[in-house]
């Protein structure tokens, strides 16, 4: 008897455990389909501007990545039109599938030319950002408006050293401390917008003058955010520039300053992620 109840339970393990294997095996190739079909969100690339860098997005960076958004935030290099435009097309280059592109500020002005010619970028997001046409400068698109408070009354300048032959003033400028905050970052805390002010990355006038490429925004699907106090750029300069390239939204952030990505970081990171949304 002892050795027929031994088989006996010998077989039914043994066909338990193929009927638990079975349904594991089942669960994981379900699990996977579901998961295929599924497709994989787009990278967000966030482009600081002038006098800022990478970590204005922190808040933004937070909320993007518990939606579950790859997210890459790059240095911009603050030097010339062209030469960051391609910096920012480079990092782009070793991005694979869909990709939203934001600016804020200046950097408004290198996404709309590091996107141009590349199918990955799907969607650009432009947030208190200059967004240029074909031969605009960012001193050009100043006159568009009144509000903007950047001028040679308000910046320091310093040089610093370039390649011979280089074709703009070896200078690079930053806001004066004294008008930092309200220039730049009027809601936020004296703290933050002294830290802020102490720790700022210069811009080069090359900034300024350099001319625009085709833009990206005359093929890719835009968005706008515009701050009511934007004191930098000028609120009536970023409306001008939003209307002119007809996003397919404008959001308008009350109150905001011209460092709305860091005072209202949700506002911010709902306009991306709709931007996003669009890609699918």
């Amino acid at each position: 008897m002892l050795p027929l109840i031994w088989a006996r339970s010998r077989a039914l393990r043994a066909s338990l455990l193929a009927t638990v294997a079975a349904l594991l095996i089942g669960a994981a190739l379900t699990s996977s389909t579901a998961l295929a079909k599924q497709p994989a969100k787009p990278t967000v690339v966030l482009v600081h501007g002038a006098f800022a860098d990478a970590s204005g997005w922190g808040d933004v960076i937070d909320r993007l990545e518990r939606k579950g958004y790859p997210v890459i935030a790059p240095a911009n290099p603050l030097r010339g039109v062209s030469a960051d435009a391609d910096y920012i097309r480079a990092v782009l280059a070793t991005i694979d599938g869909p990709i939203v592109l934001v600016g804020h500020s200046y950097g408004g002005v290198v996404i709309t030319n590091a996107a141009t010619g590349n199918p990955n970028v799907k969607a650009l997001v432009y947030v208190a950002a200059f967004a240029p046409d074909e031969g605009d400068t960012v001193q050009s698109l100043g006159a568009l408006g009144t509000d903007g408070g950047l001028g040679p009354a308000t910046l320091d300048l310093r040089p610093y050293p370039v390649p011979a032959g280089f074709p703009f003033p070896p200078l690079e400028g930053t806001i004066k401390l004294n008008v930092f905050r309200h220039i730049f970052a009027a809601d936020l805390s004296r703290r933050q917008a002294r830290i802020m002010s102490l720790s700022q990355r210069p811009a080069a006038l090359a900034t300024l003058a350099e001319p625009t490429g085709p833009p990206a925004w005359k093929i890719i699907p835009s968005w706008y955010l515009v701050p009511t106090r934007d004191h930098a750029i000028g609120t009536d300069v970023l409306l001008a520039m939003a209307k002119r390239i007809h996003p397919r939204k404008i959001v308008k952030a009350k109150g905001a300053s011209h460092v709305v990505m860091i005072s209202r970081p949700g506002l911010t990171t709902d306009l991306i992620t709709t931007a996003a949304r669009s890609t699918r």
